[in-house]
């Protein structure tokens, strides 16, 4: 890992103070007759993952989540991936308790989820969460308007007001025009525009997307990623997104976590990730994934010196990725200033420094 003081290094790419918005904490999802026994016996034994499921097997159980800990932080995009039936998109379910825990906390704020009641959590799911899922899940009865407007109705929200806000959210998604148009009559990426309209209507505290770009073709899928990208820039949801797809997961994430056999294996910036995977399954999935379009020029700069001159260098913005700077580079570029929303300049990248990433990725790849 390079040093961040010296500038070869990665570093956080905001100095913003972090506010917890959801935590997890040891959550089990354990099906069959007797999952609470099923966890006893979890819990108290060492044995290496696959052994404990394939016990649990054993005895009719199946263990889809294992002691499952994290913390996302407000107005970031948190990532969970892995592979089908790694567990990521019944994490997301017992988050929002669509399917109930065997055990665990899941803190929004200050208040734990899993204890609160079901009416608690059917006022908590129309008016603190937003869902987004694969297949779109729209009205088919009803047009693109009412549509978006239904989880406004379900609120009890006045009929002018609701048909004024749904409005608004299809003009953000870039659908006006639509308003009247049938579920039938949009294309799959036109669809899941509604499906993301009538999620954000609410305005949710909290945004799960499972899987929500995966039904579509790759030219919809990376559009739809780039007005996912477009949305967060003007919202600043605090976001979990469900995906299989490693080139998304990088692509979008702040943090990513890796989901394995229930498990959570590593968690991390797609830069950590990349640069420091905790074994082979980790680095089997990013070794396709270049880190030049990972690694953000924020997250490599070195720090302003005292006597720096405003003046001099190229500005360019904390996350633009450093393969945007190569052509620059090349050309002949050898400092930028890094500048950062609100806080001006924040520090300086140099052609040395962009050098030291790309020889990183070089030397990463000849070792897998």
């Amino acid at each position: 890992m390079m040093n961040p003081v010296d500038g070869t290094g990665f570093s956080r790419e905001s100095t913003a103070e972090v506010v917890t918005k959801l935590r997890c904490r040891n959550i089990w999802k354990i099906y069959g007759q007797r999952p609470d026994k099923a966890l006893a016996t979890a819990l108290g034994g060492s044995e290496p993952p696959l052994t404990l499921k394939r016990r649990l097997e054993e005895t009719g159980h199946f263990l889809a989540l294992a002691d499952v800990s994290f913390d996302v932080q407000q107005g970031e995009i948190f990532v969970v991936m892995g592979l089908s039936g790694s567990g990521k998109s019944t994490l997301v379910r017992c988050l929002s308790r669509l399917v109930e825990p065997t055990s665990g906390e899941v803190w929004l704020g200050g208040e734990n989820l899993l204890a609160a009641s079901e009416r608690r959590m059917v006022e908590v799911r129309r008016k603190v969460m937003g869902m987004v899922f694969q297949n779109f899940g729209l009205l088919p009865h009803l047009d693109v308007l009412d549509n978006v407007a239904f989880p406004l109705r379900m609120q009890g929200m006045p009929p002018a007001d609701r048909t004024a806000k749904a409005r608004d959210m299809i003009e953000l998604v870039g659908l006006r025009g639509r308003e009247n148009s049938m579920p039938l009559e949009l294309s799959g990426g036109q669809q899941q525009r509604v499906g993301i309209a009538r999620s954000l209507a609410v305005d949710p505290e909290l945004w799960f997307l499972d899987e929500p770009f995966s039904a579509l073709d790759p030219l919809i899928r990376r559009q739809m990623q780039d007005e996912f990208l477009r949305l967060q820039q003007l919202l600043q949801k605090t976001i979990v997104f469900i995906t299989h797809d490693i080139q998304e997961a990088f692509r979008l994430a702040d943090r990513i976590a890796i989901m394995r056999e229930g498990r959570i294996i590593q968690i991390g910036r797609p830069a950590d990730i990349l640069l420091t995977p905790v074994d082979a399954y980790v680095a089997s999935f990013t070794e396709e994934v270049s880190l030049a379009k990972v690694v953000t020029a924020g997250s490599v700069m070195a720090k302003l010196p005292g006597n720096w001159d405003a003046s001099r260098g190229h500005e360019v913005d904390a996350a633009t990725p450093i393969e945007m700077l190569l052509p620059r580079s090349l050309a002949g570029t050898q400092t930028f200033v890094i500048t950062r929303e609100g806080e001006g300049p924040v520090g300086l990248l140099t052609s040395e420094i962009i050098a030291k990433v790309l020889a990183n990725d070089t030397a990463q790849r000849v070792v897998r």
